[in-house]
């Protein structure tokens, strides 16, 4: 079986590789935004079973990315997957053709069944989800303990950005940096970066 997982989250898109890689019998291919994973459509020699796309990253553009990504793949199966998409989201993507929506929260067993049923040509969506109420869903947990800047601080760590990366995104000087990793640190009891991008990983916030 072979996968392609699209998504700009490194540490994200490492754990993914290695809940698949872990099954023995799966190739794993990966890429960091929309363009790079349609080159890698190009640059293989065969067909993927399954490619799968991070509804947020770089030239996505929401549900235009994985339209575009499904007509380049010239009928690949392609998944959809996202820790902040709604219901309604996923709902679409489905209505298009996608061969299933994954919210980044599922546990790595249901992630490589989820990929297992989808690559095999059944459509996957969870039914928890699918059932929830959609705009009027509670909102994440882990979120309502950061603050607006403290979340955007937390996405530069999942994303393995340095302190100084962080900084310069955010336009803030790197000491005010510090002093928010650290207080974040202490509101969802993490000990260290790569721990605190887990945790985000683990609540399906990014």
């Amino acid at each position: 079986m072979k996968i392609l997982i699209a998504d700009d989250h490194d540490l994200l898109r490492d754990t993914l590789v290695m809940f698949l890689d872990n099954e023995g019998n799966i190739e794993t291919v990966t890429a960091g935004d929309l363009d790079s994973a349609l080159k890698e459509v190009d640059r293989a020699t065969t067909r993927f079973d399954l490619i799968m796309l991070d509804y947020n990253m770089p030239g996505m553009s929401g549900l235009k990315g994985l339209k575009s990504a499904m007509e380049y793949a010239g009928g690949q199966r392609v998944a959809l997957m996202s820790g902040m998409a709604t219901r309604s989201v996923a709902e679409e993507a489905l209505a298009l053709g996608a061969a299933g929506f994954m919210p980044k929260n599922l546990s790595a067993k249901s992630f490589v069944n989820a990929v297992r049923f989808m690559a095999m040509g059944e459509q996957y969506a969870p039914i928890d989800f699918m059932t929830a109420d959609d705009e009027s869903k509670a909102p994440n947990p882990l979120a309502e303990k950061l603050s607006r800047r403290e979340l955007q601080v937390l996405e530069g760590l999942s994303k393995g950005k340095s302190n100084k990366e962080i900084a310069r995104d955010l336009d803030l000087q790197e000491p005010t940096i510090k002093l928010h990793v650290k207080t974040l640190y202490r509101k969802i009891g993490a000990g260290n970066r790569t721990q605190a991008a887990l945790i985000a990983k683990e609540e399906g916030l990014f």
